[in-house]
């Protein structure tokens, strides 16, 4: 799995049938160097183009990178691999990952399944979130209602209730996206780390009210968001100080989580949130502010936080190679349970091939 904050792959292994999980294997994250980042962000928000292609070899060679040092850590058979590629553009009814199941499958001998998107749009839905399934499967024995929020790029939600068809979920709102973009532009580093420069700052009200006025957030669920949705706010706070800066968006994404809270068929009694989102305390502190509910780390009920959207990949391609669904009305907005993927076989290569 690469995100929405192009920072690098994760890699995991698990053991499913596609409806439960049997036990989980190692994980790996490769990052990507600094001037692979650049370019996936300044792909963002546009259509592949002819130049792209570079682009995604690249992307690729990172992702071989992952499974071959993941194939190296186990005595296992792995049978399938879940291959997300990097989304750049998702403007529903239009998504693009790039990246090529095809050329991985060939490349690693082991059948592919990716292209996870594209069936749910076909047939009315948003083509996100995806997760929401494999949540599911995870919490089974934990209490009801729970959210599972994950800070990536851009922020989503699971909401979980008591019975089988209680399932939502949705895009709501900028993650760490917008945050790290103003961290890079100002000082080369990747992210906040823990929150440290957000803390400094003082947050600007006028600008949430601002920002949070945009339709997005009346909007019902199910609905998804391209990570530039929001860029402009970087402009909007051009004129005061780079931690005031950090500070508010970091408020922003805290108080679009808020939002969500009007599209609960139940308040949650507990959220639990992964992703890089995790790692900022900052903002898990306005969070719990915000929400005012019990918020823990995923990793604090021994989930692996930072992986577990690889892991949900590597459970949905199970699901897609059995024909299971993959999203749902309350998931994506599709009009019935949706299978999808593109399943690739590994082939021979002849002596004529390169």
């Amino acid at each position: 799995m690469s995100g929405t904050s192009a920072d690098g792959v994760d890699g995991a292994l698990l053991w499913t049938d596609g409806v439960t999980v049997k036990a989980f294997g190692p994980t790996k994250y490769i990052p990507y160097p600094a001037s692979l980042k650049r370019s996936l962000i300044q792909a963002y928000g546009k259509r592949p183009d002819p130049e792209g292609e570079s682009l995604a070899q690249e992307i690729l060679h990172y992702h071989l990178n992952c499974i071959n040092v993941l194939l190296k850590e186990t005595s296992q058979k792995v049978d399938l691999i879940g291959f997300h590629g990097q989304t750049i553009f998702h403007t529903p009814p239009e998504t693009y990952q790039i990246g090529d199941g095809k050329a991985l499958a060939a490349e690693i001998g082991i059948p592919v399944v990716d292209q996870f998107r594209l069936n749910d749009l076909a047939h009315g839905g948003q083509g996100a979130p995806f997760v929401p399934v494999f949540h599911q499967a995870l919490a089974q024995d934990l209490p009801k209602p729970l959210v599972i929020l994950n800070i990536g790029g851009v922020a989503n939600v699971t909401w979980i209730g008591e019975k089988e068809n209680d399932l939502l979920g949705f895009d709501v709102g900028p993650g760490n996206g917008l945050i790290d973009d103003l961290i890079q532009a100002h000082t080369g580093f990747p992210w906040d780390e823990g929150g440290a420069i957000a803390q400094k700052g003082i947050i600007h009200e006028k600008f949430l009210e601002k920002w949070l006025q945009h339709p997005f957030f009346d909007q019902p669920p199910p609905k998804s968001l391209d990570r530039q949705t929001f860029h402009t706010c970087l402009a909007d706070i051009k004129d005061i100080s780079f931690e005031d800066g950090v500070a508010t968006l970091t408020a922003f994404t805290a108080a679009a989580v808020q939002k969500a809270l009007e599209h609960f068929p139940e308040p949650p009694s507990l959220w639990l949130v992964a992703g890089g989102g995790a790692h900022n305390d900052t903002l898990l502190s306005l969070l719990r502010k915000y929400i005012k509910t019990e918020v823990k780390k995923a990793s604090e009920i021994g989930w692996n936080g930072d992986a577990l959207e690889a892991q949900a990949f590597a459970f949905l391609a199970v699901r897609s190679f059995k024909g299971l669904p993959l999203s749902f009305p309350g998931t994506t907005g599709v009009r019935s349970a949706c299978t999808g993927g593109r399943l690739s076989f590994p082939y021979q290569k002849t002596n004529t091939e390169n």
